[in-house]
């Protein structure tokens, strides 16, 4: 059995910094949603996967893998979503097992509505307080950690 490498106090103050932001960032972001627009933060993630799609819709399994969801946690927010218009269900003509999950009409008008509030939110509480170093840095830090992440799994 390997020795535990604990971390020093620079990494351990650091590490706990970002826990802290990360936790106040998401509530706060998911209130200003919420407020804003009637969207979850949750609700937002799914819409943004879907419109970043040519065609704006995804099978189930491709979205529970991009947004890192169990597909059981995905299906009652699908459900959710559904129920209040912003999504539908679609069957796959290729696998009559699979089914595509698409953007409506409505759920386009609730991402359009919701966006610009929330980039304002998102730039008032991150970047704007930062150099453009600290952005680089920061876009460097998540490039080399998700490498890592994708390395592992």
């Amino acid at each position: 059995m390997t020795e535990t490498r604990w971390l020093d106090e620079r990494e351990s103050a650091a590490w706990r910094g970002y826990l802290a932001m990360y936790t106040q960032l998401a509530a706060r972001l998911h209130r200003e949603m919420q407020a804003d627009s009637g969207l979850s933060l949750t609700d937002f993630e799914v819409l943004v996967r879907l419109t970043d799609q040519d065609e704006p819709r995804l099978r189930v399994g491709e979205l529970a893998q991009a947004l890192q969801w169990e597909k059981s946690r995905l299906s009652h927010h699908l459900a959710r979503m559904q129920r209040r218009g912003l999504v539908v269900r679609q069957e796959c003509p290729e696998d009559a097992r699979g089914a595509f999950i698409a953007l409506t009409g409505k759920g386009r008008t609730a991402i359009e509505q919701a966006a610009p509030a929330h980039v304002e939110t998102v730039r008032d509480l991150v970047f704007d307080q930062l150099t453009e170093d600290q952005v680089d840095a920061l876009a460097a830090i998540a490039d080399c950690v998700l490498d890592r992440l994708n390395e592992t799994e």
